[in-house]
């Protein structure tokens, strides 16, 4: 069954669709086990409890880019905290956005830099935002690759959109490489022919929902379930049938999050 390697189960869903809900239809459609993620210290204990529910659903706990001006070290002091559960399995989301930039950029580095550190010292991976950032957030990332020790991996760049420079960059580096159903668009065709440069053994797949429902359900809130979509145009894209897709990215996110 596919693996759903970032969602955010904890956002509202048409119908007023509950966790529960979004679980069971996953699971009825083939995806047997989701990753929510935590965005700021407002959501830990919502993630956290949401995991704690379903054996199938395990979480992260990070501040996003967006939200790096509300960081303070009170709030990265409790996130040690929350990594210890043992349903936890990264630091994230974490990162840079300079395309919204709802955060101070010198902000956004700061904090970045900081759950790297808390990374390095909890030995979680972490998942990575980066979108226009890449030129400060690959120096970033190196350093932290080469003192990253004892976590399951180094951890995923998620919803990759970036250039096939940066993307092989962190590939080399090691870490893995998550798609979402921006794959399926229209207007992704360079998108398309980046990824096909990669390594499947290094690809895992997404939805990020509620955003970014793939086609054919344009229109729609992306639910955990539509990642079955995105997986068909990535085995298609890779020219492997949907089984090999399905058991590769399944062991790839596995042992990025160090799943059983």
């Amino acid at each position: 069954m596919l693996i759903d390697t970032h969602c955010h189960l904890n956002y509202d869903y048409d119908g007023g669709k509950t966790p529960t809900d979004l679980v069971r239809e996953a699971e009825a459609n083939g995806v047997g086990t989701l990753i929510t993620i935590a965005t700021d210290h407002t959501n830990f204990e919502t993630v956290q409890k949401i995991s704690e529910q379903f054996p199938s659903v395990y979480h992260t706990i990070g501040v996003h880019p967006h939200e790096a001006s509300l960081v303070t070290p009170e709030i990265l002091d409790s996130m040690r905290a929350f990594l210890t559960h043992p349903k936890c399995v990264a630091v994230g989301e974490i990162g840079l956005d300079y395309y919204y930039e709802h955060s101070d950029r010198e902000k956004q580095k700061q904090e970045c830099q900081a759950q790297l550190e808390i990374a390095i010292e909890t030995k979680k991976p972490v998942v990575i935002h980066s979108r226009d950032g890449e030129e400060d957030l690959l120096p970033m990332l190196t350093s932290y690759a080469r003192r990253q020790k004892g976590a399951a991996s180094l951890g995923v760049i998620h919803c990759f959109t970036g250039t096939r420079e940066f993307g092989q960059a962190c590939l080399d580096l090691g870490f893995y490489i998550s798609i979402s159903g921006i794959l399926t668009f229209k207007n992704s065709e360079s998108l398309r022919e980046t990824v096909k440069s990669f390594p499947l053994n290094r690809l895992l797949v997404e939805t990020d929902s509620p955003f970014l429902a793939p086609a054919p359900l344009r229109g729609k809130k992306c639910e955990p379930y539509m990642v079955k979509h995105t997986a068909l145009k990535l085995a298609e894209l890779m020219n492997v049938s949907f089984a090999e897709l399905e058991a590769t990215t399944t062991v790839n996110a596995k042992a990025c999050f160090g799943l059983g």
